[in-house]
C-alpha cells in the first residue's frame, strides 16, 4: 500500500509541473521531453523515460505469473520477498538407469513420463515437490513409473512429506505414480498393464520394490479411454517386501489406489474424492490395508471399495469410510472378496453391492458373512486428524450412533456423535464417554421414540464430564420431546419383581442384588428429551429402571423434557446435584419403591403446563431428598403423592407454587416428613433456598 501511495504523490507532483512548465512556456506549447531534469515531461512515458527517452524499467510485480522487473524468477528473487529455488525438469534425465537421489531444495517438475529401468533406485528426500506441467492432450503421456526390478525410496515425514501434484490442480492432470513388480496375479509372468505397455508380474511373492512413507498425491487419474485409466498410486504385481506407509491420495479422476494382484501391504491411507474407486483391487491382490479412511464430499464417484476378479481374500484392517453426498460404499464384483474388521460405514446409499451375484460369504466382516442389509455404522475405527500431515489441519469428526454396543466402546471428545436410532449397550460392555463429548440426537433419522441411548441390564456407561466441559446429550431439532433420553437398566430390586419389562422399549429390568453397578455419570446435560409414546407411556430425560446403588450419579442437568427430568422405577441408586429446569411433566418421578437418596436438587419452572416437581407413586420404601429447592414463576403445583408413597425430606425450600403439597389419591400425611415430622399440606415451606443454583453455573451458562 506504501508503494502504491508513493506512486500516486509522484504523478501528481509531475502532473503540477508540467501545468507550471507550460504556463512558463513563451509559445504556450508542450515542453518537449528533458529525459534528464527528474520530471516526466513531453513524450515521457515515466519520469525521464518512455517515449523519444529510453525505455522505462519494468518493475516486479512478485505475484502476475510472470517473470518481470528485476525478478530473477517467476514471481520471485530481485525485489521480490521470496527467494526463488532452483528448478529441474525430471522428465529431460528420463530414463533412469543408475540410482539418483533428487534434493528437496529443487522444484522438480514433469512434462512427461519419468522411468526408473531395472537396477535403478530413485530417492525422494522429505520435503520434495514434484509438480506435473502436462500440456494439455498429454495428460496420460506424464507419469511416474518404477519399472519391474527397480525400486523407489520415498523419504517423506509427517513434518515434510513429499508431494506429486500438477499445476492446473485439476483432477486428472497426470497419470500418478505406478509401480512393477514381480510378484503373482492371476495375468501370469510379464502381464502387459492396461496402461503404458508396462511388463509386470512373475513368481517372487517377497520381491522389493522399495519403500513409500509420507507421500501425497494430487490431481492425478488421466484418463486413456472409457476403460482403461491412471490412478493415483497404481501397484503392479508388487510383492511383500514392499513397505508402503502413510500415504494420501487426492482429487483423483479415476481410483486413488489399484492393486492389480501381489502381494503388497499397506497402511494409514487417506483417500479423498477420488471419482472413480478410492480403493480398487482385482487379478488376485492378497496383501492387507491397514488403516484407511476414505472420504466423499463430492458427487459422482463410484465406490468407496470395488474388488474385482478372483478371490485371494486379501485383508481390510480398520475401515472407515464416509459420505456426505450418498453413493456405494463397498462393490464386490463376480467372485472377488476380503476380510474386513473394524468397519465403519457412514452416510452411503447402498452399503454392500454384490454387482455380479457373488455369494456373500465371499466377504467376512467381523468373522461373519457379510450382510447386505446391515448398516455397519459403527464409530469411526480410523481417526481422521492421523492424517492432518496430509491435510493440513485437525479436523471436526462427526460419526453416526446406532445398534448395539457388544464390547466396551470409548467414544471420542473431538468427534460430533449423531444419534440415529437406539444406541443399545449390551450385558458386558461399558460405553465411555469422555468430557467435552457431545450427543445429538437425529429428529428425522429414526422416528423420536426410537432415538434413545440404553444401557442394558448387566451393561455400564462411564459418563467422564467435568464442570468446565460436560457431556451434553440433545437433539438437531431442539425442540423438547425429540428424543427417549438416557435409560438406564440394572439387577436391583423392584416392586416390578425380576425381570421385569419396561413401558418404553421392552427394556428388561430389575433382579435382586441391591448393590448392582450400571457405571458411573457425572457431569451430563440431557437436553430436548421425553419422546411421547402414548398418553400413558414417555420417555424421560433419565430413566433409571432398578438401578443398584453401586452406581454412582451426579451433577445431571435435565432441560427442557416433554416429559419428566429423571425418574426412578425402584431400585436402590442414590444421586446428588441435579438440575431441572421446564421438564414439561414431573421435575423428579420415582414408583416401583424407590428407596435411594437424592441430595441437593433444584427444580426451576419457567413455563406454564407442567405437572409438578416431585411426584411419587406407588409403594413407600422412603426414599430420602436432602436439600430440595423448587422454584416457580408459574405457580402449579410442588410436592404430588400418589397412592401411599412417600419419602424423608430435609431442607425443604418451595417458591411460587400455588399448591405445595398434594395427595392426590389421600394417601397418609405420614407417609412424607419434612425435617423429622409429618408434612404439613397447609405449610409454606417457603424456606431460604436451600440448594444454591449457582453451582449448576456448568449447565446454564
Amino acid at each position: 500500500m506504501k508503494t502504491k501511495i508513493f506512486k500516486l504523490s509522484i504523478a501528481l507532483a509531475a502532473a503540477f509541473a508540467l501545468v507550471l512548465t507550460g504556463c512558463s512556456s513563451d509559445d504556450g506549447g508542450p515542453a518537449g521531453p528533458t529525459c534528464s531534469d527528474g520530471i516526466q515531461n513531453g513524450t515521457e512515458t515515466g519520469v525521464d523515460c518512455g517515449g523519444t527517452c529510453g525505455a522505462c524499467p519494468v518493475e516486479a510485480t512478485c505475484d502476475d505469473g510472470i517473470q518481470n522487473g528485476d525478478e530473477t524468477g517467476v514471481d520471485c528473487g530481485g525485489s521480490c520477498p521470496n527467494a526463488c529455488t532452483d528448478a529441474s525438469d525430471l522428465t529431460s534425465i528420463s530414463p533412469i538407469t543408475e540410482d539418483l537421489e533428487l534434493d528437496p531444495s529443487i522444484a522438480y517438475t514433469l512434462d512427461g513420463a519419468v522411468s526408473v529401468e531395472n537396477g535403478a533406485k530413485l530417492t525422494i528426500p522429505a520435503g520434495t515437490t514434484i509438480t506435473a506441467t502436462a500440456a494439455s492432450g498429454d495428460e496420460t503421456e506424464t507419469y511416474i513409473v518404477i519399472q519391474k526390478g527397480a525400486s523407489i525410496d520415498i523419504q517423506g515425514t509427517a513434518a515434510d512429506p513429499v508431494v506429486m501434484t500438477s499445476n492446473n490442480q485439476t483432477p486428472g492432470d497426470w497419470g500418478g505414480l505406478v509401480i512393477l513388480g514381480d510378484a503373482t496375479t492371476t495375468k501370469g509372468t510379464d502381464a502387459t498393464a492396461e496402461v503404458g505397455e508396462f511388463k509386470y508380474g512373475g513368481s517372487n511373492d517377497t520381491d522389493n520394490s522399495g519403500t513409500i512413507n509420507y507421500l501425497i498425491i494430487n490431481y492425478a487419474g488421466a484418463q486413456i479411454n472409457p476403460e482403461s485409466q491412471y490412478n493415483g498410486l497404481t501397484l503392479y504385481a508388487v510383492g511383500s517386501g514392499t513397505t508402503i506407509s502413510n500415504v494420501a491420495l487426492l482429487n483423483g479422476t479415476d481410483d486413488g489406489v489399484e492393486f492389480f494382484g501381489g502381494t503388497v501391504s499397506a497402511s494409514n491411507f487417506y483417500l479423498e474424492n477420488n471419482q472413480d474407486d478410492a480403493i480398487d483391487w482385482t487379478e488376485g491382490w492378497n496383501g492387507t490395508l491397514t488403516n484407511a479412511y476414505v472420504l466423499h464430499t463430492e458427487a459422482g464417484f463410484s465406490t468407496a471399495v470395488e474388488a474385482d476378479g478372483d478371490n485371494n481374500m486379501p485383508t481390510l484392517e480398520n475401515l472407515t469410510v464416509l459420505s456426505t453426498v450418498g453413493g456405494t460404499a463397498l462393490q464386490f464384483k463376480k467372485e472377488s472378496g476380503a476380510t474386513i474388521t473394524g468397519l465403519s460405514i457412514s452416510g452411503y446409499e447402498t452399503i454392500l453391492d454384490f454387482r455380479d451375484g457373488g455369494a456373500v460369504s465371499n466377504v467376512q466382516i467381523e468373522g461373519e458373512d457379510s450382510d447386505p442389509n446391515e448398516l455397519y455404522a459403527n464409530l469411526a475405527t480410523v481417526d481422521i486428524n492421523m492424517f492432518s500431515w496430509a491435510t493440513g489441519e485437525d479436523i471436526t469428526t462427526s460419526a453416526n450412533l446406532k445398534g448395539s454396543v457388544t464390547s466396551d466402546l470409548t467414544l471420542d471428545a473431538s468427534t460430533a456423535y449423531t444419534l440415529q436410532g437406539t444406541l443399545s449397550v449390551e450385558s458386558g460392555a461399558t460405553l465411555t464417554i469422555p468430557a467435552g463429548t457431545t450427543i445429538t440426537a437425529d429428529v428425522q433419522a429414526a422416528g423420536a421414540t426410537s432415538t434413545y441411548i440404553v444401557v442394558q441390564k448387566g451393561g455400564m456407561i462411564d459418563i467422564q464430564g467435568t464442570a468446565a466441559n460436560p457431556v451434553v446429550m440433545t437433539s438437531s431439532g431442539e425442540t423438547p420431546g425429540d428424543w427417549g433420553g438416557l435409560v438406564i437398566a440394572g439387577n436391583a430390586t423392584t416392586t416390578k419383581g425380576t425381570d421385569a419389562v419396561a413401558e418404553v422399549g421392552n427394556i428388561i429390568y430389575g433382579g435382586s442384588n441391591d448393590t448392582d453397578d450400571s457405571g458411573s455419570i457425572d457431569y451430563l446435560i440431557i437436553n430436548y428429551a421425553g419422546a411421547q409414546i402414548n398418553s400413558e407411556s414417555q420417555y424421560n430425560g433419565l430413566t433409571l429402571y432398578a438401578v443398584g446403588s453401586g452406581t454412582s450419579i451426579s451433577n445431571v442437568a435435565v432441560l427442557n423434557g416433554a416429559d419428566d427430568g429423571v425418574e426412578f422405577f425402584g431400585g436402590t441408586v442414590s444421586a446428588s446435584n441435579f438440575y431441572l429446569e421446564n421438564n414439561q411433566d414431573d421435575a423428579i418421578d420415582w414408583t416401583e419403591g424407590w428407596n435411594g437418596t437424592l441430595t441437593d436438587a433444584y427444580v426451576l419452572h419457567t413455563e406454564a403446563g407442567f405437572s409438578t416437581a416431585v411426584e411419587a407413586d406407588g409403594d413407600n420404601n422412603m426414599p430420602t431428598l436432602e436439600n430440595l429447592t423448587c422454584v416457580s414463576s408459574q405457580g402449579g403445583t410442588a410436592l404430588q403423592f400418589k397412592k401411599e408413597s412417600g419419602a424423608a425430606i430435609t431442607g425443604l425450600s418451595l417458591s411460587g407454587y400455588e399448591t405445595n403439597v398434594d395427595f392426590r389419591d389421600g394417601g397418609a400425611t405420614t407417609n412424607v416428613t419434612v425435617d423429622g415430622v409429618t408434612i404439613d399440606v397447609d405449610a409454606a415451606y417457603d424456606n431460604p433456598a436451600t440448594v444454591d443454583v449457582t453451582i449448576f453455573d456448568w449447565a446454564t451458562n
